[in-house]
């Protein structure tokens, strides 16, 4: 009889609070929040479309669609996000379909966790 093991995967979330507060420095409360907003739809819309490239197989266009997500989330500092859509990246050019389904596994993980940890401390700093 095989012994299964369940992982307890637990990612870390890295932030730069430092930049939503230059935003709301250099933008004022109602533009940051814009910026903010705006930022977060895009990651969200982006992250979706990431998955249905994948189902595709459309490794190319998963790479660079992944690329794109960086600077929208060093935009909102959401720096551990802007890694692992680098490593994404990185896997799919490599063409290496179970490390790439590990890899967005792991950026569907943390984007949920960041987007709230974000709105949170957008939360925080009006």
């Amino acid at each position: 009889m095989a012994l299964v093991s369940v992982l307890d995967v637990v990612d870390d979330i890295r932030l730069d609070p430092d930049r939503l507060g230059h935003l709301y420095y250099q933008l004022g409360e109602q533009g940051a929040e814009d910026v903010v907003c705006r930022a977060m739809e895009e990651l969200a819309v982006r992250l979706a479309d990431l998955d249905t490239l994948y189902r595709e197989r459309k490794l190319e266009k998963v790479a660079r669609l992944s690329r794109s997500l960086i600077a929208i989330a060093e935009q909102i500092g959401m720096i551990g996000l802007a890694r692992v859509a680098g490593d994404v990246s990185y896997v799919a050019k490599t063409g290496d379909l179970p490390a790439l389904s590990a890899t967005l596994a792991r950026l569907s993980r943390i984007s949920d966790r960041s987007l709230t940890e974000v709105w949170d401390a957008q939360d925080l700093s009006v």
